[in-house]
């Protein structure tokens, strides 16, 4: 009591007025203490986000056929080359058909919706046709070995038009030098085998070429059409019934994403046979002639780069790989008991021993 007197006599207040205003300072304490803490995990939270890596952009590469590490390697070496670090700069998503064709417009619009920064369409024309179908939004990037005007792709190599662009190399125009070159390795064979994909619109020119150099060089040609697995087979099967004794191909996907198994039959029927990309030497076959891709998907990857940065694909005109390579696998000649000409082996611009 004595100590409750004393508060009401030195402040001349009532008692409910002098509780009042301690319980108001109380309460304002508690909140500036709440807001400070509050304050503080704002900070923290917000220095912790600008800590973290912005968004990277998303580089999807579009393949008919599946991973090969060869062409990847280049593209990326491409982006490399204009300040693009994968992992770093972007990062890569696949959509691989696996050779199966008629996959790669849903790939194309599974990455359209993600979505992707540019697609990079590889190893078949499909894939860029599939990615154009699918967005005229997103930069397209194609590295390819058809015509690409021819194939819709662009309005002209100078001024591609639209949201896609990119580089092209030397395959189906090579059809009747590769011949040519068949003929050289075997000089003694008198017929020889052409396979052609008849959905591919590029055959029926392919097939002329061929057909025409092996009037040239006094050649029998049994021309086999075979577009998938089971067809393949037979016209194997047919050309060994026939004793045909060298093989040759009009250049298509179909092809390239089921190398193995062609480099499989040449082995079984122990028949020679010429291909059009090395990646078939690389394999196993014996002699391939064919454009520099790896500079094309290099290249592609440079514009893919280019892109990121800002520049339009609509002003980067499709670049042309003209350099060419022939490969001989010396390690299957000697398998099948053939001795390769000193002259070809010293025109080859590289031989798998």
């Amino acid at each position: 009591m004595r100590a409750l007197s004393t508060l009401q006599c030195s402040s001349g207040d009532g008692y409910e007025a002098q509780m009042g205003r301690w319980s108001r300072r109380r309460n304002n304490e508690v909140k500036r203490r709440e807001f400070l803490a509050v304050l503080a995990t704002t900070v923290a939270w917000r220095m912790h986000a600008a800590a973290q890596p912005a968004s990277l952009p998303i580089v999807g590469i579009l393949s008919g056929t599946n991973r090969d590490e060869r062409n990847v390697n280049a593209i990326l070496l491409g982006l490399k080359q204009s300040g693009f670090e994968e992992g770093h700069d972007f990062t890569v998503e696949y959509g691989l058909a696996q050779g199966q064709f008629d996959r790669l417009p849903a790939l194309a619009q599974d990455m359209v919706r993600r979505p992707v920064s540019v697609i990079i369409g590889i190893q078949s024309a499909n894939a860029p046709r599939a990615a154009k179908n699918a967005t005229s939004r997103i930069p397209i990037v194609f590295a390819i070995g058809g015509d690409p005007v021819g194939l819709g792709l662009v309005e002209s190599l100078s001024r591609p038009g639209g949201n896609v662009t990119g580089t092209t190399f030397l395959v189906n125009t090579l059809a009747a030098k590769r011949l040519e070159l068949l003929h050289e390795l075997l000089p003694n064979v008198r017929v020889m085998g052409l396979l052609v994909n008849p959905k591919n619109p590029a055959s029926p020119s392919e097939t002329a070429d061929v057909q025409a150099a092996a009037r040239t060089f006094g050649l029998e040609l049994l021309v086999q059409n075979a577009g998938n697995e089971q067809d393949i087979d037979r016209a194997f099967a047919t050309f060994a019934e026939h004793q045909v004794g060298g093989v040759t191909f009009a250049a298509d996907a179909v092809y390239n994403a089921g190398r193995a198994r062609l480099v499989a039959l040449a082995a079984h029927y122990k028949m020679p046979t010429m291909y059009f990309y090395r990646a078939f030497a690389n394999a196993g076959g014996l002699i391939s002639y064919g454009g520099y891709d790896t500079d094309a998907y290099r290249l592609a990857g440079v514009y893919a780069g280019r892109i990121l940065k800002g520049e339009n694909p609509a002003d980067l005109p499709v670049q042309q790989v003209t350099k060419v390579e022939l490969v001989i696998n010396l390690k299957t000649a000697t398998a099948l008991g053939l001795t390769v000409p000193p002259t070809l082996l010293a025109t080859a611009d590289e031989v798998i021993e």
